[in-house]
């Protein structure tokens, strides 16, 4: 079967930008997420620049069944995942006892359920193939998140997760990348209703930039990948403050996310 990079949530902001990195490096592509107007869109415009035209699925990862189906139609296709690109999620802004206790359970499905099940689903090919995969977790990762609770956690079982399986599937060569952005102004703010003043920070940086830090990063098999100088420090010393003194103050940043100007 073709050998090709499966990549979710590749719709929009960072997914659309890892898809216009990896097909630039000569990968050929398949692209998953709900909007199907926008992935045919994404695949016309890699078509446009000389590459392949990407393969394009619409899949609901939410859904527990969405896996199988996405596997189903690559065997139909012929095709095989050589890298798998777990990028699709979202968050929720406000503490977990006033959200929707539906769409917070929504968000565990799509950031951690179907992450892990894509992550297994394809080892057999990724070692036929030498490739690997790339899971897009958060600088969230790295602290508890009140405010955010459960989407600083989901992020954090990403990491937990990717480290694991980096050490398990390297002897049969295959890479396992966990990418750490910090704040990136794309659709993710909007859903999960943090304002426009959240996303002022010197640590912010464009979708475009991320992924190819984050290329770069997973095809040099690095485990772990922290988008940006000013994230990197914040990783290391949020690391060394105790959570005693770090909640207060990360409680009183979430805050301050929730403006419009």
């Amino acid at each position: 079967m073709k050998p090709v990079t499966l990549i979710t949530g590749a719709s929009a902001g960072i997914g659309a930008e890892l898809a216009r990195v990896f097909a630039a490096h000569g990968h050929e592509l398949v692209l998953v997420a709900r909007r199907a107007d926008r992935l045919a869109a994404l695949a016309d415009a890699i078509a446009a620049s000389g590459r392949p035209r990407p393969a394009v699925i619409t899949a609901d990862l939410e859904r527990r069944d969405a896996v199988a189906a996405i596997a189903a139609e690559l065997k139909a296709r012929d095709l095989e995942p050589a890298n798998v690109v777990n990028n699709a999620g979202f968050g929720l802004l406000g503490a977990a006892s006033s959200l929707d206790r539906d769409q917070q359970l929504a968000m565990i499905d799509l950031d951690v359920r179907a992450l892990t099940e894509l992550s297994l689903a394809f080892v057999e090919g990724l070692a036929r193939h030498r490739g690997g995969i790339l899971n897009v977790a958060s600088l969230a990762a790295f602290m508890p998140g009140p405010g955010m609770a459960v989407y600083y956690a989901s992020k954090a079982y990403v990491l937990s997760f990717s480290e694991a399986l980096h050490q398990e599937l390297r002897p049969r060569g295959i890479r396992v990348t966990a990418l750490c952005p910090g704040p990136v102004p794309t659709e993710f703010q909007a859903r999960a209703g943090i304002g426009s003043r959240g996303m002022r920070s010197a640590l912010t940086l464009s979708a475009g930039s991320v992924a190819q830090i984050g290329y770069d990063g997973f095809m040099r098999g690095q485990r772990v990948v922290i988008a940006g100088a000013g994230n990197r420090i914040v990783a290391a010393l949020v690391r060394l403050i105790p959570n005693g003194v770090l909640l207060p103050a990360l409680e009183r940043g979430t805050r301050g996310l929730a403006g419009n100007s």
